[in-house]
């Protein structure tokens, strides 16, 4: 039984690796600031499920400061790895806000890279995004891209961070595994996403706001298996960085359609301008991840909107009132 980190423990993927961790009988500490980036209703809901468990323990701490994390980490006394998905995430966000991206996704993983080369951990896993990817990539995305050009400061962040890991690697011997992640969706996902929006929006009669006309396409990827990918990242690889998508981009109208059928209701849509920071497409390349990890996603698209779905009726009394901006 092994003993890991989780940072961002409260949030959407943060919160399911940490379940599967619990679940392979390991021991999991989780730390979370807590903070208001989207309605941390949210975030409490998935903690009370985690608390459950007799192996998990929780601290609020904000990775960004050096010396709360570190009397934090300090409290706790050792850790086998590392797994940091703590993260300010959304594109749009950042460009109003691109400070605070850097403290959380930057320096933050700098502090945590810090202690584990003075405590000797060796082992560091890094939620990176698809969102280094740009129109100047060819699809679908490769891991060996040219990402030297991102389009917000959410991805500039992310890029900062990931060079951060390698400079670790080749200085101290850390190995380490960064994933980007590709649009992830599921129960008790983010407010702030298409997929919780548009259920919510669709399933309250609101306004549906799409940006652009609809036809931009995203490789949506169901957290579990984000979360199953994460954890056999925690495996000895050296230095890789790793796409975990569904290699299946889906046309965001086509996905819409899909939850209007599942809900049993028109959506009322708005279209908006589209976002500068936006790109038209995502689409993962996964051929590392299934030769590195023996890994590929389970499940489907439409597979994943139900669960979505069932999980907001069954929570809707009070996820109606989250808010999605």
């Amino acid at each position: 039984m092994a003993k890991y980190l989780v940072t961002g423990a409260a949030g959407f993927i943060a919160s399911k690796v940490t379940g599967v961790l619990l679940a392979q009988g390991h021991q999991a500490v989780g730390f979370d600031n807590l903070n208001d980036a989207y309605d941390p209703r949210l975030k409490h809901w998935r903690l009370e499920a985690l608390k459950r468990h007799e192996n998990f323990r929780f601290r609020q701490v904000d990775i960004g400061d050096r010396s709360q994390l570190e009397q934090a980490w300090l409290a706790e006394g050792w850790f086998d790895g590392v797994v940091n998905l703590a993260a300010r995430a959304g594109v749009r966000q950042s460009v109003e806000n691109p400070w605070v991206y850097i403290e959380t996704n930057t320096t933050g993983t700098l502090n945590l890279l810090e202690l584990c080369r003075t405590h000797d951990v060796k082992k560091f896993v890094l939620a990176s995004t698809s969102s280094l990817y740009g129109s100047s990539n060819p699809v679908p995305y490769s891991e060996d891209a040219n990402t030297n050009l991102p389009l917000s400061p959410y991805a500039a962040s992310k890029k900062a961070a990931e060079a951060l890991c390698y400079t670790y690697h080749h200085l101290y011997g850390i190995d380490v595994t960064v994933f980007r992640y590709f649009t992830v969706f599921g129960p008790a996902g983010r407010p702030d996403m298409s997929i919780f929006r548009f259920i919510q929006w669709i399933s309250e009669g609101k306004p549906v706001v799409v940006y652009d006309d609809g036809t931009q396409s995203r490789d949506f990827t169901y957290v579990d298996d984000i979360a199953r990918g994460t954890v056999a990242g925690l495996r000895p690889l050296g230095y890789e960085v790793i796409n975990l998508g569904s290699d299946k981009p889906v046309v965001l109208m086509d996905s819409l359609r899909v939850i209007e059928k599942l809900v049993g209701k028109p959506a009322k849509i708005e279209h908006q301008p589209a976002h500068k920071a936006d790109v038209r497409e995502t689409w993962a390349n996964i051929t590392r991840a299934k030769e590195l990890l023996g890994w590929q996603p389970e499940f489907s698209h439409e597979q994943g909107i139900e669960n979505a779905v069932r999980w907001y009726r069954d929570n809707r009394e009070w996820a109606r009132d989250l808010k999605t901006s």
